[in-house]
């Protein structure tokens, strides 16, 4: 019962009581045509023919509805109670249904060539397209709808080779790109805007702050290179002192005095990198030497890497936003691939392919599982509220085959009577 609750067989079917209502009224019908036929037959004997065809109806009909019942009643359970062979057909072949069912799934849905041909007949991409390149104006389902579309659009697209294709073109495109170039021209436009000044106040600033944090090392130093007379004298620490003290005072005015011949020469050898990163062939090898060796760096392939997952991530998330799905720049985005998904034949049939892979490789690792979970799931159930539920379901129309057996029983009577009367 647990299971029957999870599936949702315990909620409330409309159709039961439309179903126990026919039931009541077929079962009506045939006390009815049994009151008939003994109002006939106490009638019959005053002597008019009308009641023998009155008696031969009520008579036939009550056979055709107790014919009808029998069959209709064998489905669900045993009639009046009774184990008569090959009755409760329902209850008793339950685990079977189960397994017919669950075959039939098998055999016409869940094989991977069926799913394949039968997609290769559907373009999921056009009508992706379609729908992200007209999306729904309201709020809603259809917002929703569009939301869950493009969710799934992303997620079927198979992450490993999509991720590798999306991963290989930043990378080509890393070494294709030309950067001595690119670097001269920018370092020449700083230089031309004094953009390059903060970074030359940064260098000096870092320099003072290293020659404080190393102080000691410039002492040691001249101490250990010293002589023994001087450092008997003392003039070792005299010397480092004012190696120290001139060092500090350097670095003091190249920080105040933007004119500085040292800033000056720093700033000459900036211009002339600039213009050796635009002009000399040599420095742009090298520069490409680095280049390739960054880009080879496995550090740069697992910033890259995030960087991919980082995208679909986010794209995964706005999408999965029924309310943000459609707005804003990412609306405008998912109106533009729909465009491009109607237009582009290539990246429609690589879509096309990846839908189909994913729905064959979900069916192929999974098929077999669908099938096992819809046959336990059958076997699982409990056999009376099975019953109950589907004679609840398809009642309603069982209970008419009996009104009908009923009637064509009756007049079945009637015409036999008929015959028997003229002949």
């Amino acid at each position: 019962m647990g299971l029957i609750a999870r599936t949702g067989l315990d909620r409330f079917n409309p159709a039961q009581g439309g179903a126990r209502g026919m039931r009541i009224a077929a079962t009506g019908l045939l006390i009815l045509m049994a009151a008939v036929y003994l109002l006939a037959r106490s009638q019959e004997a005053a002597g008019s023919p009308v009641w023998g065809y009155v008696r031969a109806f009520a008579e036939a009909a009550m056979v055709g509805g107790m014919a009808d019942w029998f069959a209709v009643t064998a489905l669900f359970r045993h009639p009046l109670g009774l184990p008569i062979p090959h009755t409760a057909i329902i209850p008793r072949n339950k685990d079977r249904i189960g397994d017919t069912l669950a075959a039939f799934l098998r055999d016409n849905f869940l094989i991977p060539t069926v799913v394949a041909r039968r997609l290769r007949r559907v373009d999921v991409a056009a009508a992706a397209g379609r729908f992200l390149a007209q999306p729904p104006t309201g709020e809603g389902r259809l917002r929703e709808g569009a939301s869950r579309l493009a969710a799934s659009v992303l997620e079927s697209l198979d992450d490993e080779r999509l991720g590798g294709m999306v991963k290989g073109a930043i990378a080509a495109r890393l070494k294709a790109l030309d950067v001595a170039p690119l670097l001269g021209q920018s370092l020449r436009a700083a230089i031309a805007e004094d953009r390059h000044v903060p970074l030359l106040d940064g260098i000096i600033l870092w320099a003072g702050r290293t020659l404080e944090a190393n102080e000691h090392l410039i002492r040691e130093m001249v101490h250990n290179r010293a002589g023994t007379i001087m450092r008997w004298t003392g003039l070792d620490e005299r010397l480092a002192t004012a190696i120290v003290d001139g060092l500090y005072k350097l670095v003091a005015e190249m920080a105040d005095d933007p004119g500085h011949p040292l800033r000056t020469k720093a700033e000459e050898g900036l211009a002339t990198l600039a213009l050796d990163l635009q002009y000399d062939p040599e420095m742009q090898e090298k520069v490409a030497r680095l280049k390739a060796e960054i880009i080879a760096n496995p550090a740069v392939a697992a910033w890259i890497d995030g960087l991919w997952q980082q995208a679909r991530n986010g794209l995964l998330n706005a999408a999965r936003d029924p309310q943000a799905a459609l707005a804003g720049r990412f609306g405008e985005a998912l109106r533009q691939l729909g465009e491009t998904l109607q237009q582009d034949e290539r990246l429609r049939a690589t879509i096309n392919q990846f839908a189909r892979r994913a729905a064959v490789g979900a069916v192929a690792a999974y098929g077999d599982s669908i099938v096992r979970l819809v046959s336990d799931t059958i076997r699982g159930w409990d056999a009376q509220t099975v019953t109950d539920r589907l004679e609840s379901a398809v009642g309603r129309d069982l209970q008419y085959i009996r009104i009908n057996g009923t009637v064509v029983g009756g007049l079945v009577g009637v015409a036999i009577h008929a015959a028997n009367a003229w002949l």
